[in-house]
């Protein structure tokens, strides 16, 4: 869509540091935007369910961006393993995240994080799970403006056509499955299924898996219509890296939910 938000010449006496115009990219600004409301969430119920200050609510938050950054670079790696260990800079230069990665380094920060501060850990992974469905809903708008994560060529009523010569999209000026508005609408969903949950949950840590099976399942669906294939795949034009580490998310939390589940419920 519009990848660039706007440009503004750099005052004069910030030249040297940045270029001579500023840009002020669209998937940044809606990072940004996720990031803030996140942080509001997270600070508000970390304080009242976990007694949590506004310093470790920071520190928690900030921890998992790093973490996330880290993560998703790292695996981006596997996307194409030889340029990216010939060129490590290309990792920083537009060329995005992989969210299977930020999710599981942030899970080791959260780990260390829950034993530092002796949290009940299923029930404060209730919460992060929230947390990281606000922050990647605003992520998926943001791949919505840079035109990445984009879909194959649609036939359909639902289509979406990439103009801008700055979008990451190809086929420029085609009609595409519009997938980072089909993954934002199942976060969106999947955030208002886990509110519902919430009310009636059975024990701690349900809406946390609840949300890895939601998000997992919804994500190999919309693999199908995703047509920037230097994703990688597994199985060549058939089983994605996406699509096996869903599964492999999907057997791990089908196997906990059935374990933590309260047995007496399953008596009639």
């Amino acid at each position: 869509m519009h990848p660039i938000l706007f440009q503004f010449k750099t005052p004069p006496f910030l030249l040297g540091i940045f270029p001579d115009y500023i840009t002020i990219y669209a998937y940044g600004a809606l990072i940004l935007i996720g990031v803030i409301c996140a942080f509001l969430f997270l600070r508000k119920h970390a304080f009242k369910e976990f007694g949590l200050s506004e310093d470790d609510s920071q520190a928690l938050l900030m921890g998992l961006i790093i973490m996330s950054v880290l993560g998703g670079k790292f695996f981006l790696i596997f996307e194409n393993p030889s340029f990216y260990l010939s060129n490590p800079g290309a990792l920083f230069s537009n060329s995005g995240f992989v969210f299977y990665g930020s999710l599981i380094f942030s899970m080791s920060f959260i780990y260390w994080f829950i034993k530092k501060h002796t949290l009940p850990a299923w029930q404060f992974m209730d919460l992060i799970a929230f947390t990281t469905v606000i922050v990647h809903f605003f992520g998926r708008l943001g791949c919505f403006f840079a035109g990445c994560c984009h879909g194959t060529e649609s036939q359909g009523p639902l289509f979406v056509i990439f103009t801008d010569p700055a979008s990451q999209a190809t086929p420029l000026n085609t009609p595409l499955h519009p997938t980072q508005l089909y993954s934002a609408s199942m976060l969106m969903g999947i955030f208002l299924v886990l509110n519902w949950v919430k009310k009636r949950q059975s024990f701690a840590g349900q809406l946390f898996l609840l949300y890895l099976i939601l998000y997992a399942t919804g994500r190999s669906i919309i693999e199908e219509f995703r047509g920037d294939e230097a994703r990688g795949f597994l199985l060549e034009d058939w089983y994605s890296n996406s699509q096996f580490i869903s599964t492999l998310i999907i057997t791990f939390a089908l196997l906990m939910y059935w374990k933590l589940y309260p047995k007496k419920a399953l008596k009639l």
